[in-house]
């Protein structure tokens, strides 16, 4: 759940956490992985989302609230981007096609 006060910025924190440059970090990750780290949080952060609307009962405002987004349209919008569909659309598919946290 979402802590009081403002989520920090994913490169502060990765910074912060790993205690190196945050320009380095990105570098070898984007040739690691092929995707810069802000896609990668963002495409996670997305699958979480999935795993919510399959799982659970929660609206996507809870689910927003949740993962600390700054309001249920922002999350629809990236939900939308990164799947092609609404969350709404998602739910109602049945069928949940689904990346595995682990795999990504």
């Amino acid at each position: 759940m979402r802590s009081e006060g403002e989520r920090p910025r994913l490169s502060d924190y990765l910074s912060c956490q790993l205690s190196k440059d945050y320009s380095a970090l990105s570098k070898l990750f984007s040739e690691v992985k092929g995707i810069t780290i802000e896609r990668f949080a963002i495409i996670h952060r997305i699958e979480y989302v999935k795993e919510l609307l399959c799982y659970s009962q929660l609206s996507t405002s809870e689910i927003a609230y949740r993962l600390g987004y700054s309001s249920p349209a922002y999350l629809s919008s990236q939900f939308k981007q990164v799947t092609g569909m609404t969350p709404k659309e998602f739910r109602e598919l049945g069928h949940h096609e689904r990346i595995s946290l682990d795999a990504l």
